[in-house]
């Protein structure tokens, strides 16, 4: 009948939009020979006179020299480690002097559960598999101690040497960085805000300084008189204070209760690690605590957390 579209036609149609999308992402995808067994993958994610930078798994990349890539056209080229910061699975390599393509990226308000996105890698010939957003969530414990405040959740199933390589849209645009250390058995990704975040640090420092102040503290409800005065139900208290520890040379004792780190209420684990994360590590920031019922105001210079 005029004017219908069979179910093979739709079908076709689907079939041409995602390999259009592998060959799209395909062009900025490149094989990074960094270990002794199965290459990896990484992302071009920048590209300039100067040569291209490119983002992987940390984990990947298990030395510091002698690491080469191939790129889409074959080419295999000299890689320099810029920087590698473990906590996140991050790495950034750069290419002197190569003409590569940058990865087109999503926005974040485009990536949606129940998005069809791809799993893409090149540890031989480029690979892909297919699957859905399933989840956008956080915080999120991954695997070795690895915290993230979100990432993308996919039943595309990953193959070995995927790690490093990107998760894409319909529309061949990247929407995370994919590792098998964030979860065992999962599908995870990196969000392109986090990875453009850690890459610029690594890129400027070589690593990532996350803060700690060297206490246990576990979440503890405020009495009412207290909550009204604080405006808040929890605080965090301190069971353990580590001797000559930033916390304790900020005046911070066991049985205090932590309300406030940098001005932002501090209820839970999750405020005072993202705290951490968000201040810089060797520069005094501000700390409200209740100490036998009094609110108190002190003042704290994270450590470097090893």
């Amino acid at each position: 009948m005029s004017g219908t579209v069979s179910a093979s036609g739709i079908l076709q149609q689907l079939s041409d939009e995602m390999a259009g999308a592998v060959q799209t992402a395909g062009q900025s995808i490149v094989r990074i020979n960094a270990r002794r067994r199965l290459p990896a993958t990484g992302i071009v994610w920048a590209s300039d006179g100067n040569g291209a930078t490119i983002v992987s798994a940390n984990h990947v990349i298990e030395r510091d020299e002698e690491i080469t890539v191939v790129a889409p056209d074959g080419r295999e080229l000299p890689a320099k480690l810029v920087g590698r910061d473990p906590g996140s699975d991050l790495a950034v390599l750069k290419v002197e002097g190569a003409a590569l393509t940058p990865a087109p990226r999503a926005p974040q308000e485009a990536v949606r559960v129940g998005a069809i996105v791809l799993a893409l890698g090149r540890a031989g010939e480029l690979a892909a598999t297919i699957g859905i957003v399933s989840a956008l969530g956080g915080p999120w414990e991954g695997g070795r101690g690895r915290r993230f405040a979100k990432l993308i959740s996919s039943d595309a199933p990953m193959f070995p040497g995927f790690s490093g390589g990107p998760l894409v849209d319909a529309s061949g645009r990247v929407v995370g960085l994919l590792s098998s250390h964030l979860g065992r058995g999962m599908t995870l990704a990196i969000p392109n805000e986090e990875v453009e975040r850690i890459a610029a640090t690594l890129g400027t420092h070589g690593k990532v300084a996350r803060g700690y102040l060297g206490v246990g503290a576990q979440p503890v409800a405020l009495p009412g008189a207290l909550k009204a005065s604080v405006g808040q139900d929890q605080g965090l208290l301190l069971v353990t204070v580590e001797d000559d520890g930033p916390a304790a040379r900020g005046g911070l004792t066991v049985g205090d209760i932590i309300v406030a780190l940098a001005g932002q209420p501090t209820q839970s684990l999750d405020d005072l690690r993202t705290g951490l994360a968000t201040e810089p590590v060797g520069q005094a920031i501000p700390v409200r605590i209740l100490r036998g019922g009094q609110p108190t105001d002190l003042s704290v210079t994270p450590g470097e957390a090893k």
